[in-house]
């Protein structure tokens, strides 16, 4: 869930550190804001490292057994290579002062890097583990949540350095407050059958939350997930009735899909009423025919027309703007009415698959 105790700042300050011989991927490191890189100790390395310098303003780490140093031969950090679970008892918070680059070599990661998270939990050294590709790199800095405190990049593919910045954009842009508001319905009618889409997520939401879906991308509605509880059906808090196949939702990195593109793994975008974000994985998706409602706003600043088409069923509800606590968090399609009024995301209404352009273009 979205309830952590961790704070931005623990997920912001984490450290990229890049181990490679191509001139390429140091170039893109550093556009990147990546400016650490390890060497090894050997002579024609530190030719390279001296080379490098003088090309772009790097800072770098040789390697000489399990000690690494900077510049000046001071060491900054120690090399340790996590074979077996005896290995990890060696490996204490308060040991020493310098950080860690943990090197795994066994089959296990996962676990053993868990167990790092929570050993040095509250610790001022940083544990870094060194990584082959972005994913791999991904599943350390989300370990426990929380995370390993940076990784090392060992790759001489430029692309493995784009896909780990994209990464790091993403949590960047979760940390943003979308932009939401208000819109007044002025019709509601009921419309016969559709098939409409369930999407399931891997993670739990809470009273306030759900997808942005909508029939035009430029007004998206914020569609309640099924948290709510009800005398005749139990919570569903990690689904979204979300529309026919037709709708878009809200995707990372600033897109939308088709309801009908979506499948499990893919992401989606769950927004709370106060604009807050966070990445989801969907689970599985439901397509069934099912009767249909079609709802019309008007955007209360620009007089912009709008509208959804969802499933006429009680638990099927449009996120309500918040004035106070007293205020109800949801309207039921069942009950919505003329003159109510609901949160939608207001965007770019072009779209090339997903991707907002200009052009000119009108839909109805």
């Amino acid at each position: 869930m979205s309830s952590s105790l961790i704070s931005d700042s623990e997920k912001q300050n984490k450290l990229v550190w890049i181990w490679t011989e191509c001139k390429e991927v140091m170039i893109a490191s550093v556009e990147r804001g990546w400016n650490t890189f390890i060497f090894p100790s050997e002579s024609r390395f530190r030719d390279l490292a001296t080379e490098w310098s003088s090309i772009a303003l790097i800072h770098p780490l040789f390697i000489e057994g399990s000690e690494i140093s900077n510049m000046q031969n001071q060491v900054v950090a120690r090399l340790c290579n996590v074979c077996s679970p005896e290995d990890l008892l060696f490996i204490q918070p308060h040991e020493q002062t310098n950080d860690l680059v943990i090197n795994f070599k066994g089959e296990w990661q996962v676990i053993p890097a868990e167990n790092l998270v929570a050993a040095f939990q509250g610790c001022k050294r940083t544990v870094l583990a060194v990584t082959t590709n972005s994913s791999e790199a991904q599943v350390f800095l989300e370990a426990l949540e929380q995370g390993l405190g940076g990784v090392v990049l060992k790759v001489d593919d430029i692309g493995e350095v784009f896909a780990l910045n994209s990464y790091f954009d993403q949590q960047n842009e979760v940390r943003n407050l979308l932009s939401l508001t208000r819109a007044t319905v002025t019709r509601v009618q009921v419309v016969g059958m559709g098939d409409r889409v369930c999407i399931d997520l891997c993670s739990l939401m809470r009273p306030g939350e759900g997808l942005l879906v909508g029939s035009f991308a430029r007004g998206l509605f914020l569609v309640h997930s099924e948290c709510l509880e009800s005398n005749y059906i139990a919570s569903r808090p990690f689904r979204v009735n979300a529309g026919p196949v037709h709708a878009y939702v809200s995707v990372p990195g600033g897109k939308t899909c088709y309801l009908s593109e979506l499948q499990a793994g893919k992401e989606v975008i769950v927004v709370d009423r106060n604009g807050k974000q966070r990445n989801a994985i969907v689970g599985r998706v439901k397509i069934e025919s099912r009767p249909l409602i079609l709802v019309e706003v008007k955007e209360n600043m620009s007089n912009e027309m709008y509208s959804i088409f969802l499933q006429n069923a009680e638990t099927v509800g449009l996120v309500c703007p918040c004035e106070d606590k007293s205020t109800k968090t949801v309207i039921p399609v069942t009950s919505l009415k003329v003159g109510d009024e609901v949160l939608v995301r207001v965007q770019g209404a072009a779209r090339h698959t997903g991707i907002e352009i200009q052009e000119f273009i009108i839909e109805r």
